[in-house]
């Protein structure tokens, strides 16, 4: 839905107070070029505000002590929740296959985390789930998994399990037949494999957000820095940085650097997929060839 600028009161300089606001708050950064796609975004939450103006919902959010309820409608408008079962595959399969042996064995019995952040509707969490199921991990070790998002209407949406066409078009079809149950247009996720999951609210630039999952030794954080400016993905690793153990695994997604961002996680090649390793850990090969990265 298109909203009249002038009528809201949109200009320049009101939007990009707002932006550098959203910028500290939830990381995300849009470019000058894209201040009409976040007055968009942000429009409808005005007009339900009854505000004349992005000054208005500025000041709201930045001075109000009820503006500190209102972020949540903010993630929830400028969330991006393009996901589905079996994204990138290839990483999950070297990570389950190559690297949780070994952090199992360094558990000696407690259980391991892996999280999973941020997991937009769940099809990230679910998908780990169902590789490790399939490789019997769990009838062999006690794996906990951890999906995570700062949009409430997505953490929502993977605490129902029930998702569409569109979110199966990478999952062998054997697998939808193994794990959901076709109800109407929807299919939902077999209990068994939904409890597999915990689901939690997390904002990646929140400190006391992040600390509460990031002891894990295997996070997969995939496909949300492309969003994020240096300054929010720098802050972003430091505080996995901070907690994650030696050695921890990183997983970003395909197009996702770290090099110019991080001495704290090496780039590996394991198992053919490129990890982000926090202080050693196994490897393929040596450090990773400037033909994949343009790195000397």
């Amino acid at each position: 839905m298109q909203f009249d600028a002038d009528s809201l009161g949109i200009s320049s300089a009101s939007t990009r107070l707002l932006r550098d606001l959203i910028h500290e708050k939830l990381g995300l950064f849009y470019e000058d070029s894209r201040f009409d796609q976040l007055a968009d975004r942000l429009a409808p939450l005005l007009v339900q505000r009854g505000f004349g103006s992005l000054l208005d919902y500025y000041y709201l959010l930045k001075y109000d002590p009820a503006g500190e309820l209102e972020w949540p409608r903010v993630m929830d408008a400028l969330a991006v929740n393009e996901t589905y079962f079996w994204r990138e595959i290839d990483q999950i399969r070297a990570v389950v296959e190559r690297v949780l042996a070994a952090v199992v064995d360094a558990a000696r019995g407690e259980p391991v985390q892996i999280w999973s952040v941020p997991c937009a509707t769940g099809e990230e969490p679910l998908t780990i789930a169902m590789v490790l199921e399939e490789a019997g991990w769990f009838a062999r070790a006690p794996i906990r998994i951890v999906g995570s998002d700062a949009s409430p209407a997505a953490m929502e949406k993977a605490r129902r399990g029930r998702y569409r066409e569109r979110s199966f078009r990478n999952l062998p079809p054997a697998l939808r037949e193994r794990y959901f149950v076709k109800v109407d247009e929807e299919w939902q996720v077999a209990d068994a494999l939904h409890r597999r999951v915990t689901w939690d609210l997390v904002n990646l630039q929140n400190a006391l957000d992040v600390a509460r999952w990031a002891r894990s030794p295997i996070v997969f954080c995939r496909n949300v820095f492309i969003y994020f400016s240096e300054k929010s993905i720098r802050r972003t690793v430091d505080l996995f940085a901070a907690h994650m153990p030696s050695p921890g695994y990183l997983c970003v997604g395909a197009s996702e650097s770290l090099l110019r961002i991080t001495t704290t996680f090496e780039l590996q090649e394991i198992g053919g997929a490129f990890v982000y390793v926090r202080n050693g850990g196994m490897r393929d090969n040596a450090p990773i060839a400037a033909r994949q990265y343009g790195t000397p």
